[in-house]
């Protein structure tokens, strides 16, 4: 059926199109719970958005259900993947479930439906947009420990596995295996804590020092307006002579004592996060990675029964964070989940074989 949309009901339409109307009616009023659930867990101006969102979605709902008329039936499911997104914007309303909402703005197929409106389609194309920022807001609030939490558990995952299969390929004792594995826990988590804190506090005393100063921002109402030394300020900034002199004669003609000054810097200080938050997660994420792959020698296994073990263990491991990360970052997780598993296993096997090789020579 072809032709300009309507919200009127069809009289007689086909068992396909009744079924893919139900389908829409399900998932609009899903993603309708979705945002009214994680508006529950905000406030200020992001709950606004969010319950504007949902009241979008109620809209689209009503949509449908008006079109499917008497045929619309008992409520249909929506799908589980729309089922969990409830259940997870309940109890946890995060950056995490924010991102899934973002992909299933994604996956909106009304562009091509003759039933759906052109505002319908176009709804779902901006409400991408806006759950991506609003998700772009979340993960500023957690990008500095996050990223130390990821690069921890996929460095002690990846590194402690090659470690323990070089090592235990060269043909050592089991005991050594393990002891080498643990010392390599150890050694790499202290390691990792302590760079990321060291990267982290770098980066803030950096910003700091970037950051204009208060006492710079009371001085300007005090400058003389012909000299204009304040054009220096945005010479120096990388500005033209004539861009600098036309900025600070605005600068100068707006100047509010009582007002804070601008803020330029490419960072903020909560996007960076704390030092000691970094270096905490780190570190207890590289030994949680680091650990797995000596489980099969602590419970006293050997040989390839053990080497199996541990790779299985740990590619499942990289499957779970990289598909974590690829949620997290918009990207289909499970490419980023395979990219993870590829690298990981290709480290060890390649460490595994040279563990081989030295072994050989030593016999």
């Amino acid at each position: 059926m072809t032709g300009m949309p309507t919200d009127h009901p069809v009289a007689a339409p086909r068992p396909a199109e009744l079924r893919r109307w139900r389908r829409y009616l399900a998932e609009e009023r899903a993603e309708a719970a979705v945002y009214t659930q994680l508006a529950a867990r905000r406030q200020g101006e992001e709950r606004e958005i969010l319950l504007a969102l949902a009241r979008a979605e109620n809209r689209h709902a009503a949509h449908w259900e008006k079109l499917l008329g008497e045929h619309a039936g008992r409520p249909r499911k929506p799908a589980m993947r729309s089922r969990l997104l409830i259940a997870l914007a309940r109890r946890f309303g995060s950056v995490f479930v924010l991102a899934l909402a973002q992909r299933a703005e994604s996956r909106s197929d009304y562009g091509e439906d003759d039933h759906a409106t052109a505002a319908m389609a176009a709804d779902e194309q901006i409400h991408e947009e806006v759950v991506r920022s609003l998700a772009v807001r979340g993960r500023a609030r957690i990008s500095g420990t996050f990223r130390a939490a990821v690069f921890g558990m996929n460095d002690g995952l990846v590194s402690n596995l090659a470690l323990v299969l070089g090592i235990g390929a060269s043909g050592v004792a089991t005991g050594t295996v393990m002891l080498t594995g643990l010392a390599g826990l150890l050694a790499g988590a202290l390691s990792m804590g302590a760079g990321e804190y060291v990267s982290i506090r770098s980066q803030r005393e950096l910003l700091e020092a970037s950051t204009p100063s208060d006492s710079a921002h009371q001085a300007v109402g005090d400058l003389d307006v012909d000299a204009n030394e304040l054009a220096l300020v945005y010479r120096a900034r990388g500005m033209s002579a004539t861009e600098a002199q036309t900025r600070a004669e605005e600068r100068l003609a707006t100047h509010n004592p009582a007002l804070p000054p601008v803020r330029t810097a490419a960072h903020s200080l909560e996007e960076i996060g704390s030092a000691w938050q970094a270096a905490a997660s780190s570190f207890c994420f590289f030994a949680s990675g680091a650990i797995i792959p000596v489980l099969p020698y602590l419970f006293g296994m050997t040989g390839w029964p053990a080497v199996a073990l541990a790779a299985g263990l740990v590619g499942a491991a990289l499957v779970v964070t990289g598909a974590i990360v690829g949620v997290l970052s918009g990207a289909p997780p499970l490419r980023r989940a395979l990219r993870q598993l590829a690298i990981g296993w290709g480290a060890a096997a390649a460490t595994y074989l040279l563990g081989l090789a030295f072994g050989t020579s030593l016999a």
